[in-house]
């Protein structure tokens, strides 16, 4: 791919890569800090509603405050690029216009702004990279379509375990294997009870927002993430809401296979998670019954087979996103997309909720999220998590019940609720 090289030429040329970013929270800032050290990258704006958050973002990387302008405005955006100088707004759309930003970057983790900042690239040609994987699974598969059409890309970055467990899987099947299962795994048993306050001074200590930390805690991101990897691969959870056995890597090839061969799945070809001690891993559980394959195999790695491991100690988040930057830029290719929507994460209620209640969306004391496969979720007539957030509770829904169409009215003026429907309707039309 020799993306050092033609990043290396770019910048001689006096010619980055010019790089939006959306969101300066943990993810924002740590990706503007990577991208600061790439060379033949650059940050050339960043969105956050927070704009102190964004300037000191800029100036942690050795800009001048004289050197950052504030903006709303496209013109003055505009004119203060010419001028060589950066942009911080509270806009995030603006800089889907901005001319000059070759790509951009969506790492809010709210599916309604994620849904609207990326279609807005999208119709304006730029590439969006998302480390948004909460708007991925409710309208992935809508946008990814919307984006091949259009001639644009759209793609979930690299680093977030959908990526990582996406890169396994093209290299087991490349080299052959059938892949059995796709995992991470989890740093911590889920406790679906976790609320914001219960996180407060965890998440100080580790610089996060509490209701972030409470979506990790509680299962949501995991089962974000394996849906994601689901809707890219077609592999399935073998249950809703995944197994999540505490297994530790030596015994993942006995135990994540299936239960004729001696492990725990009812099929082939799952996504799942441990809870072991190998955590920030991913892993593939791959299967080969070549003779020929098996023999090298032994030599080579002295595993038995016929399942065997591909596993990467670690996911590096968004230090590992500039390589998502690179292959949509330079090679117009995705990292991990969604092809179909093979699984869903459903509301799940956190909490008695009561008939006429508002609830908060994910990591709320609310509702959980949880994989199901997307046809148990239609036949179930239930609620996506992404358009779950601000809606109400038709009638009382017990706590650890899923929300339903019957029971629960998601807010209907949401951009990522319109696009919902219109991706249902694709589906549908599939």
């Amino acid at each position: 791919m020799e993306f050092v090289k033609k990043l290396k030429r770019r910048e001689e040329e006096g010619n980055p890569i010019t790089v939006g970013i959306v969101g300066c929270g943990q993810m924002g800032s740590g990706l503007a800090h990577t991208i600061n050290n790439v060379i033949g990258m650059s940050v050339t704006a960043i969105a956050d509603i927070a704009t102190e958050r964004a300037i000191q973002t800029f100036m942690d990387m050795g800009c001048s405050r004289d050197d950052i302008v504030v903006t709303d405005k496209i013109g003055t955006a505009q004119d203060a690029v010419r001028k060589r100088k950066v942009i911080v707004t509270s806009d995030a759309i603006l800089l889907t216009q901005l001319e000059a930003i070759e790509a951009n970057v969506e790492a809010t983790g709210v599916t309604d702004i994620g849904a609207a900042v990326a279609i807005s690239s999208i119709e304006n040609k730029k590439p969006i990279i998302m480390l948004n994987v909460e708007t991925d699974v409710t309208v992935g598969a809508y946008l990814n379509h919307i984006a091949r059409k259009q001639g644009s890309l759209y793609t979930v970055a690299s680093g977030d375990e959908p990526g990582v467990c996406k890169m396994l899987y093209e290299q087991a099947v490349l080299m052959g294997f059938e892949v059995v299962c796709l995992g991470k795994c989890k740093n911590n048993p889920v406790n679906v009870e976790a609320t914001p306050e219960m996180c407060i001074e965890e998440a100080k200590s580790k610089n996060m927002n509490p209701k972030m930390l409470a979506s990790f805690i509680d299962g949501t991101k995991t089962m974000v993430e394996m849906t994601a990897v689901s809707n890219a691969t077609g592999l399935l959870p073998d249950v809703p809401g995944m197994r999540g056995p505490k297994v530790e890597l030596d015994d993942l090839t006995a135990n994540f296979i299936p239960k004729k061969d001696g492990g725990i799945f009812t099929h082939r070809g799952t996504v799942e998670y441990s809870t072991g001690s190998f955590a920030p891993g991913v892993f593939a559980i791959v299967y080969s019954d070549d003779p020929h394959i098996r023999k090298d195999m032994k030599f080579i790695t002295h595993a038995d087979g016929p399942y065997y491991l591909h596993f990467r100690p670690y996911h590096l988040c968004d230090i590992e996103t500039p390589q998502s930057i690179a292959e949509a830029v330079l090679l117009n290719e995705v990292t991990v997309t969604a092809e179909n929507m093979n699984s869903e994460v459903v509301a799940v209620a956190k909490r008695n909720l009561k008939a006429g209640e508002k609830v908060a969306g994910i990591g709320s004391a609310d509702m959980y999220g949880k994989i199901y496969t997307y046809k148990q979720a239609v036949l179930n007539k239930a609620i996506p998590l992404g358009i779950a957030a601000n809606g109400i509770v038709n009638s009382d829904i017990p706590k650890g019940s899923i929300l339903t169409r019957d029971n629960f009215a998601p807010d209907t003026n949401t951009v990522v609720y319109r696009m919902r429907e219109k991706q249902d309707v694709l589906i549908n039309s599939i």
